[in-house]
């Protein structure tokens, strides 16, 4: 006896589609993304993946957006703690080089660009910098000390899951040297911020 498949809503079988085509970029790389291995990934047909993306092209658009979303929640989270509790930045720095490198954010961007697709990145650039505009405004922070500690982050973060492996071996440097870095900068200019800050609270409370 043969079970009826529940038939889903349009927009639970585009979200099966991307979840299918997010496990294959982080299996088998970016060019395992195609309309064709989602759509055997997930038991439909090719026809009805391509009727949710329009083509591969939209495919990994909607994945590269996907990840975006998923990249600057997770990481705004951390960075409010971080600022909130004092602690070390190294869980802001790892959520950020595993996203654009275990999770597949970087290669996925790097083929859609080597693709043609010159705006591939612009899903994490727009999510990022609302996330930097929402910190700012919702955490008090320096807006321009932020933009400048995010540009540093992810473009290190970027550049590593690009090329970290490959310059680590050539340079002879563990793996984890880009990493060990970004922490050391990150909390170099914090404590910079801090101090400034303390500085002018000192300046406030002197008397006149």
């Amino acid at each position: 006896m043969s079970i009826a498949r529940r038939r889903l809503s349009p927009e639970e079988s585009r979200d099966n589609a991307l979840e299918a085509a997010r496990a294959l970029l982080i299996e088998a790389g970016p060019q395992a993304v195609t309309l064709k291995a989602v759509a055997a990934r997930i038991g439909r047909t090719h026809a009805n993946v391509l009727h949710h993306f329009g083509s591969a092209e939209g495919l990994q658009r909607a994945l590269m957006a996907r990840l975006a979303d998923a990249i600057v929640a997770t990481i705004g989270e951390a960075v409010g703690r971080a600022h909130a509790t004092d602690q070390d930045p190294r869980e802001v720095v790892d959520l950020t080089f595993d996203a654009f490198g275990r999770e597949g954010a970087g290669a996925l961007a790097s083929w859609m660009i080597l693709s043609g697709n010159e705006d591939a990145l612009d899903p994490i650039l727009i999510a990022i910098r609302r996330l930097v505009d929402q910190l700012a405004r919702d955490h008090d922070f320096d807006a321009a000390a932020l933009t400048a500690e995010t540009l540093g982050l992810v473009l290190t973060a970027l550049g590593d899951a690009l090329l970290g492996g490959p310059m680590a071996k050539a340079l002879g440097v563990p793996r984890g040297t880009a990493r060990a870095l970004a922490v050391r900068q990150l909390t170099a200019a914090q404590q910079v911020i801090e101090g400034v800050a303390e500085k002018l609270d000192l300046q406030l409370d002197c008397p006149r």
